[in-house]
């Protein structure tokens, strides 16, 4: 009964409107109540549920995304990449891609990611021939490779989540399948533009001259390696290479580029508190859902129901592949971490799936779902920036949804490509 009540009290506030948050943490404080549980665990674990130190990180690589898309270097990169690929029908679209994946390499957020992207190229975009509709389904499809390549807000709460993957492991594992997934978005980019003809005005553009633009974008492209090198070398942790990013992006904007203001720093600061503050809210009160369900053993049996169905360990993980990224349409990564990591752990231990493989392949299916209608929360940004509802973009978004898809098989059949980095660099 108890257990009935923890989730058809969360399924009823998530019905009539509450916010994820609120739903967890009213669903887990009624679930004590029942139980007879001390109502104090309430406050206690909506405090523990956020004094963890990887946590820090989240509001610092926030805050450097937008402070790489204020300074302009967002822009300098489509440059660069475009003198590199020139200028051929499809290109422009390719190189959309291309830069969502290195900026990947620095903000960790796939909206902020969608959002730089999104301003820097919708109208160079609109301007070579590419459909709005169009160019707002590759933003918002190739912004969610931001959280597989690292650093990722994804990957650091799944770390907080689940004890027995570690942030470098996470991010090391997430490297090649997040490569995969951008090269796997610029087969159905190439393809779509020359069956329906997109972009044959780019054919006329000026290329940008190779060295110039390489010049230009030169401190944006030894953003990832100060980041990621750092971090491998031992300088500094996760947590503290968010500092460092964002260090190194204020001082590639008021130093070398000379394009942000105080003006700049304070607005950019609101933004990031206020993102934060929503992120780390939802962290803190879905804390008491899953303590609630863990103390109770609410998980543990449902996951125990689950496996003594019988099935296969592949047709269960089928399954689960399903469930996520169906949810995944509807609520954004972090929550369903939240609410799903406590019954899925289980299930994922019983079966003796590995931490880090199971946390990569669990992003890869919510990064379909950040693109996928009806939620699609890259796709929110990517259309309000083009100024074209989302009903508009589905007609190109199922391709970039099947090549995602085939990554996804790819990490299940191949667990070695998630594995083999992490292991090879020592984590």
């Amino acid at each position: 009964m108890i257990a009935a009540a923890l989730f058809l009290s969360f399924a009823f506030l998530l019905v009539v409107g509450a916010p994820v948050g609120v739903a967890l943490g009213l669903a887990g404080s009624l679930a004590i109540y029942l139980a007879d549980l001390n109502l104090l665990a309430a406050p206690t674990q909506t405090y523990t549920g956020i004094a963890k130190y990887p946590l820090l990180a989240v509001p610092m690589f926030v805050l450097v995304g937008a402070i790489f898309d204020r300074s302009g270097v967002a822009m300098r990169l489509v440059n660069f990449t475009s003198a590199l690929i020139g200028r051929r029908t499809g290109s422009l679209a390719a190189v959309t891609v291309i830069v969502s994946m290195f900026l990947g390499g620095i903000s960790g957020s796939g909206p902020a990611n969608a959002a730089a992207v999104g301003g820097a190229m919708i109208g160079a975009l609109s301007r070579a021939g590419y459909p709005r509709a169009f160019s707002a389904s590759v933003i918002g499809a190739a912004a969610a490779t931001d959280i597989l390549i690292p650093p990722s807000i994804a990957l650091i709460i799944y770390s907080v989540l689940v004890p027995q993957a570690s942030v470098p492991a996470l991010f090391a594992a997430g490297m090649i399948p997040g490569i995969l997934a951008g090269i796997a978005l610029l087969v159905p980019v190439f393809w779509m533009s020359k069956k329906q003809g997109f972009g044959l005005a780019e054919q006329d553009l000026p290329r940008p001259p190779l060295w110039k633009s390489f010049k230009e974008a030169i401190w944006g492209l030894l953003a990832p390696v100060i980041i990621l090198g750092g971090m491998r070398a031992g300088w500094f942790t996760p947590t503290e290479a968010a500092v460092m990013a964002v260090v190194y992006g204020l001082f590639v904007g008021f130093v070398i580029y000379r394009s942000l203001t105080l003006r700049d720093v304070y607005e950019m600061l609101v933004d990031a508190a206020e993102i934060s503050g929503v992120i780390l809210i939802v962290v803190a009160l879905a804390s008491i859902f899953a303590w609630a369900g863990a103390t109770l053993g609410v998980f543990d049996q449902a996951a125990h129901a689950i496996v003594e169905t019988g099935g296969s360990p592949f047709v269960i993980l089928a399954l689960l592949i399903a469930l996520v990224i169906v949810i995944g349409m509807f609520l954004d990564g972090v929550s369903i971490f939240l609410i799903l990591l406590p019954l899925l752990i289980p299930i994922a231990n019983r079966f003796g799936w590995d931490p880090v493989w199971f946390g990569i392949l669990l992003t890869l299916q919510i990064a379909i779902g950040q693109f996928t209608p009806p939620m699609a929360v890259n796709l929110m940004v990517s259309c309000r920036i083009a100024g074209v509802p989302m009903e508009a973009t589905l007609r190109y978004i199922f391709p970039l949804v099947v090549a995602m898809l085939v990554v996804l098989g790819l990490v299940v059949v191949f667990p070695e490509l998630a594995l083999w980095l992490p292991r090879v660099l020592g984590y």
